[in-house]
């Protein structure tokens, strides 16, 4: 059962920071070297430095990120630049945005939630993880003892009991409201009504909570926890390190939007390229479609977004031609595919594209992404990158679907790395969680 708590929020003080659009950032795993310097220089206060502060050749194991990040805290904490609730809350957050010119809204509650081992399938997985951002995340939560930035999770609502009571809430003036010059906008409201609370609480008690985007955060949770049990044995199940930061989002939410992780490659020797599309043409049948062709990109989407039966487009194999890879037999592929997976997991395109057309047909191995491999969520950029010679071939991919993410992970099951993105990422620094 899944224990949701109210906790007292830190957050930018309103009377000492005016534009708020320019001390929030993105979350630690898409913030890129350029964009950082970027936001150490937007704002003093910008919370990139607590976030994914810059890492100095003269760094050491006492002086380093992690400890310049903690001494930013307490600083920022002393001058009154953050503050802390009086008042235990859920706060309500509406993330405001647009995507392929139409504009969303996506609603979400976050909340203090309890950490729980995999085994329980109170939190379920979607996607594994890496070792090395799980424990930047870990090394950073012991130097901050806070949650920076909260895991995105999302859960049912059965008959929208919890619908309406965050409705309601938006009729109140908002604690934190903010528009950015790239024309996302949020809402912050502060839900301390006890009853209100207790009925949120209750409704998602018996949910399961599926883990969208925050996988090392919640890796490095667990691990966080079993090592201060390991130095607290005597410790309430109440402490605060049982306990995580997430955004929890309803399945059957609108602004929910996932895109496909399209696959970029690279570093493919001249006799392999020229040798693909036999070894293609026996697992698929193959369309060309014209870059020429009236509306391309229109009809691209609306391949990708068909669901009777896997297709594949590929770009860069053939000259100023998309290819249409329609599987011929799904059994024979499924029969390529590592044993312990799920059967609804040998059916995803992606992972079809991995380990058939990387492993298989390229012979790419379990390094490809540090040497082959790259992605893109936008159709055209794929294919552009592909134009211009960076990359030698573009796999696209159709958005997965928030049904199959939880079928996926109810089977216990994993979907392969970079299987979807959550977009847009909820950005760091609107409000945060204390350990301490």
């Amino acid at each position: 059962m899944a224990d949701i708590r109210p906790f007292r929020g830190v957050h930018y003080n309103k009377t000492l920071v005016k534009d708020l659009s320019k001390v929030i950032c993105p979350p630690y795993d898409i913030i890129t070297p350029q964009q950082q310097q970027e936001l150490y220089l937007r704002s003093e206060y910008n919370f990139v430095r607590l976030e994914a502060g810059r890492e100095l050749p003269q760094d050491t194991v006492a002086d380093n990120k992690y400890s310049r990040s903690a001494a930013t805290l307490e600083q920022w904490l002393k001058q009154g630049i953050l503050v802390i609730d009086e008042t235990p809350a859920i706060y309500l957050h509406k993330h405001y945005f647009t995507h392929q010119g139409k504009k969303y809204k996506r609603r979400s509650i976050i909340a203090s939630v309890r950490v729980e081992e995999w085994d329980k399938m109170v939190i379920r997985p979607h996607e594994g993880t890496l070792a090395e951002p799980r424990d930047d995340r870990l090394s950073l939560l012991w130097a901050l003892q806070a949650n920076t930035s909260p895991i995105l999770a999302l859960f049912e609502d059965p008959g929208q009991q919890i619908s309406p009571l965050l409705a309601n809430q938006e009729q109140s003036k908002p604690l934190i409201s903010l528009k950015g010059a790239d024309g996302e906008g949020h809402n912050v409201w502060a839900i301390t009504d006890v009853e209100v609370i207790n009925q949120i609480c209750r409704s998602l008690v018996k949910q399961p909570l599926y883990i969208a985007d925050g996988h090392h955060r919640y890796e490095s949770a667990l691990a966080y926890q079993l090592e201060k049990r390991t130095y607290s044995s005597s410790a309430s199940e109440d402490e605060a390190f049982n306990f995580v930061m997430m955004e929890l989002v309803d399945f059957s939410d609108p602004g929910l939007i996932i895109l496909a992780p399209h696959r970029l490659v690279r570093g493919i020797s001249k006799p392999t390229l020229e040798g693909l599309m036999t070894k293609l043409e026996v697992f698929f049948e193959i369309e060309r479609l014209s870059l020429n062709t009236p509306d391309i990109w229109k009809r691209v989407n609306d391949l990708l977004t068909e669901t009777n039966r896997v297709q594949i487009s590929l770009f860069g194999l053939a000259k100023d031609c998309l290819l249409r890879l329609k599987l011929r037999d799904l059994d024979t592929v499924s029969q390529m595919m590592p044993y312990f997976h799920s059967e609804l997991y040998k059916k995803l395109d992606v992972s079809i594209v991995d380990h058939i057309i990387l492993e298989k047909l390229l012979a790419l191995g379990s390094d490809r992404e540090k040497t082959s491999l790259a992605y893109s969520y936008d159709v055209t950029d794929a294919v552009n990158r592909v134009l211009a010679q960076e990359y030698q071939l573009a796999f696209l991919l159709s958005p997965p679907k928030p049904e199959v993410v939880k079928a996926i992970a109810d089977a216990g099951d994993k979907m392969p790395r970079k299987s979807t993105y959550f977009y847009p990422k909820a950005p760091s620094g609107l409000v945060f969680r204390r350990l301490v």
